[in-house]
């Protein structure tokens, strides 16, 4: 009994793994996707983890570049390159992105790279490891995105209780003391005092009327949400419908409306939030246009999304302004509505209405020469997507 344990440690001792045992376990890591890489950072090695998550068969990706699993924008910013210095500097890199798959398919992974040496400390080449994180990606997103939109929420309710108390109250107080005044004098009044009063209830309570209607739209964007109805819509059609509801506000001024956007562009977006962004960014550059001048908006698809671009050739915005336009305090609201220039709360709703779109909003702005408003939309449902300066650090025990 003695001897057969001796030989059993022998036999033990005496195992040398080989290299196709080592392939084996590697093959066996299917969530895993293991390959090397020579020193001209050639792929030369490709595991069937790494066939099932990014599509590749061996003979389809051993000889190809390092390069063909990142995407385009990480090649540009030459993170391939960034890793592997890190590598040989530290001894290893570590780094959570997105990847591309053979389809064009991303996915997010928690990855480690580090290099291989000899026996004698020659360089032989490098290895790679991922693990698929987009599902966990996904979650921790989810949850950060929630967040963000409870504060949101509640800066939301601060805004319109503010607007309801200030922004509304004072005006109806100037009409009733205005109303006051006509009953309690109109026998003594001459008859051109009284009509100038009448017209300065008419456009006040219009006015009122105006913001409260975009004050309804704007809530509705966080506390009617049910209302919300995505769809493929053609952009050329509905800055048609926009142009024929503002050409009257135009034609005042002589402001011509130039639709350039090829008829076949589409967008997914809500239909009436989309018609509410076209119309007050229109609008607005009317009122800020010099007569005789003219509004265009253009569009161009890039990549999974469309830019359009409003550009008008009015008075244009300094600096400060621009940087406050989509984030105005309750005294900007109020000085914009009494400059009769609009540019308060109708941005606030057209940021809110691009956000719940999956869109965003800027300008770009030369005073005395006009203004550009930019904004995108996606092109088709919008997959879940990752803001990729959310920096999510992975726990490598994983």
């Amino acid at each position: 009994m003695e001897k057969e344990k001796i030989n059993s440690k022998i036999l033990r001792s005496n195992y040398i793994p080989t290299a196709e045992f080592y392939s084996q376990i590697i093959d066996s890591l299917q969530d895993y996707s293991i390959f090397t890489l020579d020193n001209e950072f050639i792929i030369n090695s490709w595991s069937s983890g790494s066939t099932k998550i990014f599509g590749y068969e061996s003979d389809e990706v051993i000889g190809q570049h390092f390069n063909i699993i990142f995407t385009e924008e990480d090649i540009q910013k030459g993170i391939p390159q960034s890793e592997i210095k890190a590598a040989i500097k530290e001894g290893r890199a570590t780094d959570n992105r997105w990847h591309i798959c053979k389809d064009k398919s991303e996915f997010y992974a928690y990855g480690l790279v580090f290099p291989l040496t000899g026996i004698d400390g020659d360089m032989l080449g490098y290895v790679k490891i991922l693990r698929d994180l987009t599902e966990r990606k996904k979650s921790e997103d989810a949850i950060k995105k929630y967040i963000r939109e409870l504060e949101e929420l509640n800066t939301h309710k601060e805004n319109v209780l503010a607007i309801v108390s200030h922004d509304l109250r004072s005006p109806l107080s100037g009409i009733i003391g205005t109303a006051e005044y006509l009953k309690k004098n109109f026998d003594r009044l001459e008859s051109n005092k009284a009509k100038e009063m009448l017209e300065l209830l008419q456009k006040t309570a219009e006015d009122e009327l105006n913001m409260l209607d975009n004050l309804v739209e704007w809530a509705r964007i966080k506390y009617a949400s049910e209302v919300f109805s995505p769809a493929k819509i053609k952009l050329f059609d509905y800055v048609e419908n926009v142009f024929e509801s503002v050409k009257e506000l135009a034609s005042l001024s002589f402001i011509n409306l130039i639709n350039k956007i090829e008829p076949n562009i589409s967008v997914f977006a809500d239909g009436k939030m989309l018609f509410s962004i076209f119309q007050n960014i229109i609008s607005n550059g009317i009122k800020h246009s010099l007569p005789g001048g003219e509004i265009v908006v253009l569009a161009k698809i890039e990549e999974e999304k469309v830019t359009i671009q409003i550009k008008d050739s009015g008075i244009g915005m300094s600096k400060e302004v621009q940087s406050k336009l989509f984030t105005p305090q309750m005294s900007t609201l109020s000085k914009t509505r009494k400059n009769n220039k609009g540019a308060g709360i109708g941005l606030l709703l057209v940021k809110g209405f691009l956000e719940k779109n999956d869109g965003k909003i800027w300008v770009e702005s030369i005073e005395g020469i006009g203004s550009s408003f930019y904004f995108t939309l996606p092109i088709e449902e919008p997959l879940y997507k990752i803001d990729s300066s959310d920096k999510i650090e992975f726990d490598e025990r994983i």
